[in-house]
């Protein structure tokens, strides 16, 4: 994979501006903060969805053979901006706990209100996988 960051533009942080990537294709449907296995929220704190969620996109990525380093494409969906804003911080550490310094493209859109009512966040990605040769 090459990241690409054009000529003159600021370095972005916690993310790329765009990733080239050439294999296998693994899309992961939108994850939200709950226990997979029961689904149920264990937590009504951002950070703590925000987390769980992380887990279960990495969880669906080792399914599939993949890992942090496969990312290309995320998209992150919040019901609320302050709240996400409120604890950068404690994302970054959430991030680096769960995909260490993996940084793919990334777009944060912020939404009214997800399927799921107790839901703060939805996650989905891409992540492409080099052919074995």
């Amino acid at each position: 994979m090459k990241i690409l960051q054009p000529e003159g533009w600021g370095a972005p942080r916690g993310y790329s501006n765009g990733i080239e990537a050439e294999g296998r294709l693994v899309f992961v449907a939108g994850q939200i903060g709950w226990n997979p296995q029961t689904c149920a929220f264990e937590t009504d704190d951002f950070v703590g969805q925000v987390g769980q969620a992380l887990r279960n996109v990495r969880a669906v990525l080792a399914e599939a053979g993949a890992g942090p380093e496969h990312l290309t494409r995320m998209t992150w969906y919040v019901t609320d901006r302050a709240a996400y804003m409120a604890d950068t911080r404690a994302l970054g550490r959430v991030w680096r706990d769960t995909f260490g310094r993996e940084y793919p493209a990334m777009t944060l859109v912020v939404v009214a209100g997800l399927l799921e009512e107790r839901a703060k966040v939805e996650i989905e990605a891409t992540a492409v996988v080099p052919r074995q040769v």
